[in-house]
């Protein structure tokens, strides 16, 4: 899968919650041109948290078109994400974009792209962008390894992954749900 640079997103389910993080920074070739950048938030009345990785422009198209597919599946995550997978891969104009998108409800957590992938992880945790294989790691072994919250062990993901990769930063958004309510 290719990896976009400028961007670390990282998902964890654990317990009662599920959260989402990313980093802040926007890069243009080789250089940092934004470090306060949004990359994550929650859509469909605060019950999905979206994330991207890859061009701006491309991902915010996606999460609109994303969250047309929530509103027209009633909130199916499963069932929105392959529907949006099924129209980015085979779309005319749709297909040139370049993103990945991290989609999470309370049940379920998937990595949709535009060569029709719709992943569910085994282990519930999902990481994309440059910075990705390391805030995945990091989660994995917090995970498995310690009692933290899934909202800690995201935040402490970024920060180990904004350490190793150049393209992330360590200005971290968090978006949390919480199952129990």
């Amino acid at each position: 899968m290719e990896n976009f640079h400028g961007t670390t997103i990282v998902c964890v389910k654990k317990n009662n919650q599920v959260a989402m993080a990313g980093d802040g920074q926007v890069t243009l070739g080789h250089t940092a041109i934004k470090h306060t950048a949004r990359k994550v938030r929650k859509i469909y009345g605060d019950k999905v948290i979206v994330g991207f990785a890859g061009a701006t422009a491309d991902a915010m198209t996606l999460f609109d078109k994303f969250e047309a597919k929530l509103e027209e599946y009633r909130g199916n995550l499963s069932r929105a994400s392959v529907e949006l997978a099924r129209d980015w891969r085979t779309d005319r104009v749709l297909r040139r974009l370049e993103a990945l998108l991290a989609v999470a409800d309370k049940e379920s957590m998937f990595l949709i792209s535009g060569s029709g992938d719709v992943l569910e992880p085994d282990d519930n945790i999902i990481a994309i962008g440059s910075g990705g294989s390391f805030a995945q790691a990091a989660a994995k072994a917090l995970s498995k390894h310690s009692d933290l919250s899934a909202e800690d062990i995201v935040k402490e993901s970024m920060h180990i992954a904004s350490e190793i990769c150049v393209y992330t930063n360590d200005n971290i958004k968090v978006e949390v749900l919480n199952t129990n309510e």
